[in-house]
């Protein structure tokens, strides 16, 4: 039992790491549905003046990188 418990959750890391874009902003981490299921770009940290990097990745644009970028740039300016 213990093992199939621990398999589920394995499946589900797995899956979420396919499947998900971990993007490290400056003011919190964001997460974006990935359009293919690849490793590519899972971690990303856009801290500081990386953000510009965000917007010259095609898979991050096609995920909607350009709306995190607007939104933490408001924040950061409040």
């Amino acid at each position: 039992m213990k093992k199939l418990f621990f398999l589920i959750i394995l499946a589900a890391c797995v899956y979420g790491i396919f499947n998900y874009h971990f993007i490290l902003m400056d003011s919190s981490l964001k997460i974006l549905k990935k359009t293919h299921m690849t490793l590519d770009d899972t971690f990303v940290d856009a801290r500081g003046s990386n953000k510009k990097e965000l917007l010259l990745n095609p898979a991050l644009l096609k995920a909607g990188a350009r709306d995190l970028v607007a939104q933490d740039s408001v924040t950061i300016g409040k």
